[in-house]
């Protein structure tokens, strides 16, 4: 795997800030890597990951799966045989407006995992959701092919990649 450039997000907002979208950071980071980058896919669920299971078993190219969960706390969208496959599928990192289980596999796993919380309880499979759709939370759209940065200090989105060397 590529060598991939450390950044910080506050760097990046020090020479980007007017062109950014700075969430309010109310994510915790459950995986191996603490800073990842790459252009947004996006999956949008209620309590089924099937289209989760889809996307981290297709190509990844180094992006960052938006998993909009609607912060729903009833289930897992996510787990350590799905953060496995992320990573053996070239995904840079995922983000989950919801929870994830597994958490202690997942701290192991060369991925960047950024969730709302823990729920030890899997989903249901129904094939239900929908994959590279513009998402909405936390008062932010998230578009698919828009590039994402994120670390312990916090996400933020710009249409355009950004210099991080």
């Amino acid at each position: 795997m590529a060598n991939i450039p450390k950044f910080k997000t506050a760097d990046l907002c020090d020479d980007y800030s007017d062109d950014l979208i700075i969430l309010n950071q109310q994510f915790n980071s459950y995986g191996k890597k603490d800073s990842f980058f790459g252009q947004i896919s996006t999956v949008k669920c209620l309590n089924d990951n099937s289209k989760v299971r889809e996307a981290v078993n297709s190509e990844g190219n180094r992006n960052v799966l938006v998993v909009d969960g609607s912060a729903s706390t009833a289930c897992a969208l996510l787990g350590d045989m799905l953060a496995e496959a992320a990573v053996n599928n070239n995904w840079s990192g995922i983000i989950v407006n919801g929870c994830i289980r597994d958490c202690d596999v997942i701290a192991n796993i060369d991925l960047g995992v950024f969730a709302l919380s823990t729920i030890p309880l899997k989903s249901v499979k129904k094939n239900i959701g929908d994959r590279d759709v513009t998402v909405n939370f936390m008062g932010v759209d998230f578009n698919p092919g828009d590039y994402i940065y994120a670390d312990l200090d916090g996400i933020i989105i710009s249409k355009k990649e950004l210099d991080i060397s």
